[in-house]
């Protein structure tokens, strides 16, 4: 990696309709004094995270594997992919950049969090997000997005990174060090889970998806999310029910013209999690 960049502030730019209705959704739901604090009466930027790019490495593919490292002042925390409805999903615009095609976040296994009777989940301290570029031909890639994420402790602030990067073609690695830092939390993903079925039955305004998968057991406290690639679909709070090694999690799904509609059961993602560890499907089959 030839340069890279990150300036960090409070939100003065606009934002998606998502992160908006996720920030105030959690402003809503009444999570205890976490409402969202105006940048003028909170601590800074700086005092909370500290966001660096870490170059990594150029893979045999000829993607690069680069990350995001997130350092969080003591007592702050931020979010997973899906936190579940207390919690603010980090999002990612990679529009300015040059000679990619495809960027892809790898997630760690986030920590399980209660809080007044809600969960949600997230990272505390620090968690580094292993991002995979593609190219679109050979030559030098230049990163340059904007990440927005929410960072909570009493308060919460919704801060958005610039984030730059130049990675020349052939350039050496990054520091052994920070490397091992990516291999990590590469290592660290949900493992798969493969057989899932599922069942999707009408509601009034969408569909009820009932997921069937073979998890071993994570501890006295299991959640689970059901993803899906449409990000206006409102999606329920999952309910888990264990019968031995086997896992069921319902969950509706309630698109933005609030009608039954037909579920692409193969772009569905379901993930168990519990205990520091995590299990996910990538789609079901029908049946349960």
């Amino acid at each position: 990696m030839t340069a890279s960049r990150v300036y960090m502030g409070a939100m003065t730019h606009p934002i998606s309709n998502t992160f908006a209705a996720a920030c105030f959704g959690l402003a809503s739901l009444g999570f205890a004094s976490l409402g969202f604090a105006p940048a003028a009466v909170a601590e800074s930027p700086a005092d909370m995270a500290r966001i660096e790019v870490l170059p990594g490495w150029q893979m045999d593919n000829g993607h690069q594997m680069a990350a995001i490292r997130i350092t969080l002042a003591p007592g702050w925390h931020t979010y997973w992919r899906a936190p579940g409805e207390a919690g603010i999903p980090p999002q990612f615009d990679w529009s300015g950049s040059e000679n990619i095609s495809a960027v892809t976040v790898h997630w760690p296994v986030p920590e399980l969090f209660s809080e007044n009777g809600m969960w949600y989940l997230g990272y505390e301290r620090e968690v580094v997000l292993p991002i995979e570029i593609t190219p679109n031909a050979a030559g030098d890639i230049a990163l340059d997005g904007v990440m927005d994420l929410g960072v909570c402790n009493d308060i919460c602030m919704p801060l958005q990174a610039a984030i730059g990067a130049t990675f020349a073609q052939n350039a050496r690695t990054g520091s052994i060090a920070d490397s091992g830092q990516i291999r990590k939390a590469l290592a660290d993903q949900p493992q798969k889970v493969t057989g899932a079925r599922c069942n999707a039955t009408p509601l009034s305004d969408g569909m009820r998806l009932t997921a069937t998968l073979n998890v071993p057991h994570l501890g006295t406290r299991e959640v689970a999310i059901v993803e899906h690639p449409d990000r206006y679909m409102w999606v329920s709070e999952a309910m888990v029910t264990r019968t031995g090694g086997s896992v069921s999690v319902q969950s509706d799904l309630v698109p933005s013209d609030t009608q039954p509609f037909m579920v692409d059961r193969s772009a569905l993602t379901i993930t168990v999690i519990g205990g520091g560890q995590a299990y996910e499907a990538q789609g079901c089959t029908g049946g349960s």
